[in-house]
């Protein structure tokens, strides 16, 4: 049941990145950050208020809980500041397969942080992952990258570190409480942060610029929202694996790159399906590397 939800994740991922894209496009980061944490906190208010009234012993009473979660949300808020800057200014072709490199990650913070072990499948996996970073950053220089554009480059990788980070967590997070107490208490705060943001640059002079509403930008909060519900699900089931979770959500680069290739018509499409080739085979072996 656990890969299923896993599955649905993924999909919902890759549709978000899409959104993502067209929201992005002429519009403020910052604002339509703001106003995505908004639409799925008001998407998942009735849990919110639910929970608060009942007081539950989990949450409701506990200041160790809440804390946690606050963290929670600005390690995914500073990952998404970072993504969003990055999917702004590059292709999607070369943020998707950034992006999915976060289950290597996750599976080298597993190693490190749980004292888990890797067998030859999965160093496999994570030579062929460093291979498709390193083809990525070779992409970037033949398609005529400037250092201006070598920051949002590191944006793309800074929000895969931090993502990873997040994934991480969360599998903490999850022996202590249930998914959508977690999924709903933690986008209510990163509303917050991002009101008390958005605030600070209107009365310091910085006011965003270029800002139009646009449909697609309430539903990568319905997209984000339904892929995390399934994530936190699956993550939940006993028998889940983080490090099999967070590869197999990775495959949502699959639909952002097929847009980006078919719709958008980004170019060095053949060079960057063979890094994303690349990339899934080292997926692949991780799978099979963490089920034996």
């Amino acid at each position: 049941m656990w890969i299923l939800l896993a599955m649905a994740s993924a999909l919902g991922l890759g549709v978000y990145d899409i959104f993502k894209k067209k929201s992005l496009t002429g519009n403020d980061v910052f604002m339509v950050l703001f106003c995505t944490t908004a639409v799925s906190t008001l998407l998942l208010s009735p849990y919110i208020v639910m929970d608060a009234m009942e007081e539950t012993q989990s949450l409701g009473d506990s200041t160790r809980g809440l804390l946690l979660l606050m963290g929670k949300a600005v390690i995914v808020l500073s990952s998404w500041a970072l993504g969003y800057a990055a999917i702004k200014h590059l292709p999607l072709t070369i943020t998707g397969p950034i992006n999915a490199t976060r289950p290597l990650m996750v599976l080298v913070g597993a190693l490190l942080i749980f004292g888990e072990s890797l067998n030859l499948w999965q160093w496999g996996g994570i030579v062929l992952g460093v291979c498709s970073l390193l083809f990525i950053s070779r992409l970037g220089r033949k398609e005529g990258f400037t250092h201006e554009h070598a920051k949002w480059l590191w944006c793309s990788m800074g929000a895969a570190v931090t993502g990873a980070l997040s994934g991480l967590y969360d599998r903490h997070l999850m022996t202590m409480l249930n998914p959508l107490e977690v999924q709903s208490w933690y986008s209510l705060f990163q509303t917050i942060i991002m009101a008390v943001i958005v605030l600070a640059m209107y009365l310091t002079g910085h006011k965003p610029k270029g800002f139009r509403w646009v449909w697609t930008i309430p539903m990568i909060s319905v997209c984000l929202t339904l892929a995390d519900i399934a994530y936190f699900y699956s993550l939940s089931q006993p028998d889940a694996k983080i490090a099999v979770v967070s590869m197999m959500r990775r495959g949502s680069v699959i639909v952002s790159f097929l847009y980006g290739v078919i719709v958008l018509k980004e170019k060095n499409a053949r060079m960057k399906a063979l890094d994303l080739l690349l990339l899934l085979v080292g997926l692949i072996l991780l799978a099979i590397g963490s089920q034996k």
